[in-house]
C-alpha cells in the first residue's frame, strides 16, 4: 500500500474530511488532496506530524511494504467496509445526473399545484362559475399534480435505491475514485454556483408581483390572485433550478464523505434526522393547507423550514455529543 492510500485510510478511520485534516496539519486542503492523489509527498516535518497525529510510525507511512503494528485487526475492520469502485462511482454520478432534472420538475409541480385552485376560486366570483365547481376542479388538478410529483419521486428513488448505502454507511473508495470525484466537482462548480444564485434571486424577487399588485390595484381580487400566482411560479422555477444542480452537488459530497455525509456525521445518524424533519414539515404543510385552504400563503412554510433546518441540525449534533 502506497503513502496516498495509507493517508486516505487513516483520515477516514479518524472520521475527518480533507479540510479537517488540513486544519490539523496547518496546510491547505489542496495540499492534502495532492497527497491523497499521489501528486506530491509531504516534507519530513509534515510526515513526523502525521505520524504523531495518527499514532503510527514514519516507517509505516513511507515504506510501501511496512505494516502498521496491529494492522491485521485494522485490515479485518476495513474488509468489513464496502469498497466503492471507479465503475460504481461513475454509475452513481451518471444516474444522479439523469434523474436530477426529473426530480427537480417533481418539486416544481408540488409548488405549482395550488395555482389552478387559486385562479378558479378567484374567477368564480367574477365569471359566474359555481363556487363548488371551481373548488372541486381546483382540488382535482392540485391532487393530479401532487400525484404526478409523487410518482416522479418514487421513480427517482427506485433508480438510486442501490446506492442508498452511500449516505448511511462508512465506506472506502478504490484508488483514483477520490481524485475523479473532486475533478468532476470542480468542473461542475461554476454551473452549480450560477444556478444557485439565479434560483435564490428568483425566490427573493417572488414577492415583487404582490407589491406590483398593491401599487396598481389592490382592490381587484382577481388581479391580486394573478400576481400571487406569478410569485408562486417564480418560487417554483427558482427552487427547480437549485434542486436540479444541488442533487448532483450533494452526490459529490456523498462519494467524498464530506459535510453531513462524513463518517462522524453518519455515526450520529444525521440522515435519519433529516428524513424525519422533512417528513414532519411536509405533514405540517399539507395539514395546514387542507385545513385552511390557504394554499396561496402556506408555501411560506418551506422557506421557513429551510432556514430552521441548519439550526435544528446544529442542536442535534451538540446534544448527540453529550
Amino acid at each position: 500500500m502506497i503513502f496516498a492510500d495509507k493517508l486516505i485510510q487513516l483520515r477516514k478511520k479518524s472520521g475527518w474530511s480533507q479540510e479537517e485534516l488540513a486544519q490539523q496539519m496547518n496546510v491547505s486542503r489542496q495540499s492534502v488532496s495532492k497527497w491523497e492523489g499521489a501528486q506530491s509527498v509531504p516534507d519530513l516535518d509534515k510526515i513526523l506530524k502525521l505520524s504523531q497525529l495518527f499514532g503510527v510510525t514514519t516507517d509505516y507511512l513511507l515504506k510501501d511494504e511496512q505494516e502498521e503494528p496491529g494492522q491485521a485487526a485494522q485490515t479485518d475492520e476495513a474488509s468489513a467496509c464496502r469498497r466503492v469502485t471507479m465503475e460504481e462511482a461513475d454509475a452513481f454520478l451518471r444516474i444522479k445526473a439523469e434523474t436530477a432534472p426529473v426530480f427537480a420538475w417533481g418539486v416544481c409541480l408540488c409548488i405549482l399545484s395550488p395555482i389552478c385552485l387559486l385562479l378558479l376560486a378567484a374567477f368564480s366570483e367574477v365569471r359566474g362559475i359555481p363556487e363548488n365547481l371551481a373548488a372541486g376542479l381546483g382540488m382535482i388538478i392540485l391532487l393530479l399534480m401532487v400525484a404526478a410529483a409523487v410518482a416522479v419521486f418514487i421513480w427517482v428513488g427506485s433508480k438510486t435505491d442501490g446506492f442508498s448505502y452511500l449516505e448511511k454507511e462508512i465506506f472506502e473508495t478504490e484508488y483514483g475514485v477520490d481524485g475523479m470525484v473532486r475533478q468532476r466537482r470542480e468542473e461542475y462548480r461554476g454551473s452549480f454556483t450560477r444556478n444557485i444564485i439565479l434560483g435564490t434571486t428568483l425566490c427573493v424577487l417572488a414577492v415583487l408581483p404582490l407589491f406590483v399588485g398593491v401599487c396598481l390595484d389592490e382592490n381587484d381580487g382577481v388581479f391580486m390572485v394573478e400576481m400571487l400566482c406569478i410569485g408562486i411560479g417564480l418560487v417554483a422555477f427558482g427552487v427547480m433550478l437549485m434542486v436540479r444542480k444541488g442533487v448532483l452537488w450533494e452526490s459529490f459530497h456523498k462519494l467524498l464523505q464530506e459535510g453531513e455525509y462524513s463518517p462522524f456525521h453518519k455515526k450520529q445518524n444525521v440522515s435519519l434526522l433529516s428524513s424525519c424533519y422533512w417528513l414532519l414539515v411536509t405533514a405540517i404543510f399539507l395539514g395546514y393547507s387542507f385545513y385552511t385552504m390557504d394554499w396561496g400563503y402556506s408555501w411560506i412554510i418551506w422557506p421557513v423550514a429551510g432556514v430552521i433546518y441548519p439550526a435544528a441540525l446544529a442542536a442535534y449534533r451538540v446534544f448527540s455529543k453529550e
